[in-house]
């Protein structure tokens, strides 16, 4: 026999005899790899150096995989968290998001139930990315905060899918709206070039959408002060914006407004709709509540109708009797030219579809109806109210508790 096949058969026996006396010592401590691993993680100023850091993920991947595969899927998702944090402990951010990736992917995959325990993992692992991005600005900043935003977005789907609460845990919910506000003022700020595609015909602005998600997904949170706190940082609408028949879009203030009231009143959350529109006239709205009202149906001041009272109307009517229904469809036609000027317009007419649906039994119309009520309402001209009796409408909003 020769050295070398000597050489291999001592190699081969010490490492059965290790893996032997593991079995007997009940866990797997003595594993290479495991115990490499450890070492690696067990050792701060090693690991903030980014060669180790990167050894210690594919050792961390190689062990997650194989207890995900021997179906110790509890094992696989806990090394995955302590991993992912120790990592992001040390500042290796883009490190820890492939760990981090992983390890949402495998929750998914194993179908493993939420636990209060997971989500305050996933939030401590939020907040070690958060402070080790402290400083970081620029491309590689902005890059890392966006794999950030997709994480946090797999979590609430993942939530959602396995959790007890509707539409996902509502502090990941949280996370997830204060993490796309950030990016859209970090990208702001940065002058950086955005990320832009085109879907159903209609480019993609990705400033608006991150602002839009942030509102949208702070009311699935139930957080409508968190939203009144981002539309504040926000600019007063324009001379513009809120002329009668504009042809912009309208401001992005009132925008983001009318879309988490409409979010809201979907998903039958009409307390924290009545919460926010109220806050919003008290504490951002510099005009008077009365002289908007007026406004509403009013055809000569040459003002186009406002967000505010209109989500001030539509509140007040999903809470009346489903008989309101024809009230609902002339509020929507009134509204209509805002509507159609509100980012992605696709899902704000499933939103006003769906509360039609859910509290007046209306169904949603066939494609020629559609057209025609495109039609009728591009001929009402800024939002005057057509098909009522204006008299009677500014005294129905009167008798509204705003």
């Amino acid at each position: 026999m020769s050295a070398a096949a000597v050489r291999r058969r001592k190699q081969i026996l010490a490492r059965k005899k290790q893996q032997e006396e593991a079995v007997i010592a009940g866990n797997d401590a003595l594993d290479p790899v495991s115990a490499q691993l450890q070492k690696l993680l067990n050792d701060p100023k090693a690991l903030a150096e980014e060669a180790t850091a990167y050894e210690a993920l594919q050792l961390a991947q190689s062990q997650i995989r194989k207890k995900v595969h021997a179906g110790d899927y509890a094992d696989g998702v806990e090394l995955a968290c302590s991993a992912s944090l120790k990592i992001l402990q040390q500042g290796r951010v883009s490190v820890a998001t492939q760990l981090m990736t992983l390890l949402v992917n495998v929750l998914r995959e194993t179908h493993t139930v939420e636990t209060p325990a997971l989500i305050e993992n996933l939030k401590a692992m939020h907040d070690a990315q958060e402070k080790a991005m402290e400083g970081k600005t620029g491309s590689d900043g902005i890059r890392l905060d966006r794999l950030e935003r997709d994480w946090l977005r797999k979590c609430v789907q993942w939530s959602s899918e396995l959790g007890p609460t509707r539409f996902g845990n509502l502090g990941l919910q949280q996370l997830l709206a204060k993490q796309s506000w950030k990016l859209s003022k970090l990208i702001a700020s940065e002058g950086a070039p955005q990320t832009t595609t085109v879907v159903d015909d209609e480019e993609e602005d990705e400033i608006m959408e991150l602002k839009t998600d942030a509102v949208t997904h702070m009311a699935l949170a139930e957080q409508p002060m968190a939203i009144i706190e981002l539309l504040k940082t926000l600019p007063t609408p324009t001379a513009a914006e809120t002329k009668a028949g504009h042809t912009c879009p309208p401001a992005e203030r009132d925008a983001l407004l009318t879309r988490a009231i409409l979010c809201l009143c979907a998903i039958e959350n009409l307390r924290d709709a009545s919460i926010l529109v109220r806050a919003f006239l008290e504490q951002i709205e510099e005009r008077d509540a009365e002289i908007l009202t007026a406004s509403y149906t009013s055809k000569d001041d040459g003002k186009a109708p406002s967000h505010a009272i209109f989500c001030c109307m539509l509140i007040r009517i999903c809470e009346k009797d489903p008989r309101t229904g024809p009230l609902f469809s002339w509020l929507m036609r009134s509204f209509k030219r805002e509507l159609d000027g509100l980012y992605k317009v696709q899902i704000v007419q499933s939103y006003t579809s769906k509360i039609g649906k859910i509290y007046y039994n209306i169904q949603p119309p066939p494609s020629m109806m559609n057209m025609l009520e495109n039609m009728m309402g591009s001929m009402g001209g800024g939002g005057a109210a057509g098909g009522m009796n204006p008299a009677m409408m500014q005294a129905m909003m009167q008798n509204m508790n705003m």
